[in-house]
C-alpha cells in the first residue's frame, strides 16, 4: 500500500497582507510540519504547482527550504512559477523553457509529474511534447505497475467561475493518450485552491486545496476567495489492487 500527501498552491512570496511574504510560508511550513510529525511514512509529498507567487528566484529558495522534508518531495510547476528559476533554483539544473516534466519511480506505482504551464498565460496546456513524453513513459519501464499523472491545471470544468476560464485546455488529446494506458489509476492536480473530486478520460480527477487560499463556490457567497480557512491537504492511498481512496484534511 502506498500513501501518498498532496497539497497545491503554496505561492511563497504572495503579499496580500502587506507582509512580505510572511503569511504564505507559515502556511506551508504548518502543512509541512504536520506531515513531517506523522507517525508512519510516506511515499511522498506532491505539490502540484504554483510553489512561487512571482516566480522569483529568491521564492524558489525559499520552496526549497520550507519544503525539505523527511518524505521525498516531488513537484511541478503552476501558472505563477517560471520555468528558468524554477529549474536553476530549485532543481539545481541549466535554465531552460522547455517543459518540466518528471518520472518518479515510487515503491508500488509510477508519478509522472507534468508541466501543464504556458509561459506568460495563466490557463493550461500539455504541449506536444509532454504529450509524446507521457505517452512513451506509460508505455515502457514498470508498466504492470499502477501510474498516478500530476499536473497544474485541471483538464475539466469543476463549475469554480474564478478558475474553470482558466482550466487546461486542449484536453482531448491527454485524453487520447490516457485511454491507450489502462494502469493509470488517477489524476492529480491544484490551481483550484478547493478540495475537489471529478472524472476526466474515465479517471479519478482529484484536486487538491490550495494551501494559501481557498475558492469558495457561488452557492457559499462571500467574495469568492478565502484567507481565513485553514490550509488543506490530501491523503491518496493506493492498494494493492491498484484501486485509490482518497482523503481530505484540515492542517491547523
Amino acid at each position: 500500500m502506498l500513501t501518498i500527501a498532496h497539497l497545491s498552491d503554496i505561492h511563497l512570496g504572495q503579499d496580500r497582507h502587506g507582509d512580505g511574504g510572511e503569511r504564505a510560508r507559515k502556511r506551508a511550513e504548518q502543512v509541512m510540519a504536520y506531515l513531517d510529525a506523522l507517525p508512519g511514512p510516506l511515499g511522498a509529498v506532491l505539490v502540484t504547482g504554483d510553489l512561487a507567487d512571482h516566480g522569483l528566484p529568491e521564492e524558489y529558495r525559499q520552496a526549497a527550504e520550507v519544503l525539505a522534508s523527511r518524505h521525498p518531495v516531488l513537484t511541478c510547476p503552476g501558472n505563477h512559477d517560471r520555468r528558468e528559476p524554477y529549474r536553476e533554483v530549485l532543481l539545481g539544473e541549466e535554465p531552460g523553457e522547455q517543459p518540466v516534466n518528471r518520472l518518479h519511480r515510487l515503491p508500488g506505482a509510477d508519478v509522472l509529474m507534468l508541466d501543464s504551464s504556458i509561459p506568460g498565460r495563466h490557463d493550461g496546456l500539455l504541449d506536444d511534447s509532454t504529450l509524446e513524453w507521457l505517452d512513451a513513459q506509460l508505455a515502457e519501464g514498470r508498466t504492470e505497475l499502477p501510474a498516478l499523472v500530476a499536473f497544474h491545471h485541471p483538464p475539466a470544468e469543476l463549475h469554480v467561475p474564478k478558475v474553470d476560464g482558466i482550466r487546461q485546455f486542449g484536453e482531448i488529446r491527454l485524453e487520447r493518450v490516457l485511454r491507450r494506458h489502462p494502469r493509470v489509476a488517477a489524476l492529480l492536480c491544484g490551481h483550484s485552491h478547493t478540495p475537489a473530486a471529478t472524472t476526466f478520460a474515465g479517471l479519478p480527477l482529484l484536486v487538491a486545496p490550495g494551501v494559501v487560499s481557498t475558492i469558495t463556490l457561488p452557492c457559499e457567497g462571500g467574495p469568492g476567495i478565502s484567507f481565513d480557512h485553514p490550509p488543506m491537504l490530501a491523503f491518496h492511498v493506493l492498494d494493492g489492487d491498484g484501486r485509490l481512496t482518497t482523503h481530505y484534511r484540515v492542517v491547523g
